[in-house]
């Protein structure tokens, strides 16, 4: 069963991991990354934000019985396919899952410039998930 309340509390956490990063990305990239304490606040708060969303997903399928994904990234599709998700939205959404573990992980050498700058032109879409997992709340 769809707990609304519950996801709804979730998204409430991803506005307020943007509203604390919100200052650092109004800055240039290279002050962000010559900063590292505000750097790597930025990385938690990118890592605590793509979690987030992660178990939103997980948690819409699981009480959609939906297909079960393989991957994270494939929770996306998922509710793409249920129209949860706009399908643009989640082709521009799912390079994070990847970014994210490469981060957490240390997978391999990020440019911190290039995640920043990224993180700056890319932060609206974050906003445009939260949007679109609101109104499919409000069907149900």
């Amino acid at each position: 069963m769809l707990n609304k309340d519950l996801v709804r509390r979730k998204i409430n956490s991803i506005e307020g991991y943007i509203r604390e990063i919100d200052p650092a990305l109004k800055k240039s990239a290279l002050d962000v990354v010559s900063d590292t304490i505000l750097l790597r606040a930025v990385e938690r708060n990118f890592q605590l934000m793509v979690d987030t969303m992660l178990d939103i997903n997980t948690h819409v399928i699981a009480s959609e019985q939906l297909a079960s994904p393989q991957t994270l990234q494939e929770t996306f599709f998922i509710l793409a396919r249920a129209d949860v998700l706009p399908k643009d939205l989640v082709d521009r959404m799912t390079p994070i899952v990847g970014l994210r573990n490469k981060l957490v992980h240390e997978y391999e050498g990020i440019s911190s410039e290039k995640f920043v700058s990224d993180l700056q032109k890319g932060i609206a879409q974050f906003g445009e998930y939260m949007v679109a997992i609101d109104r499919f709340l409000q069907t149900k």
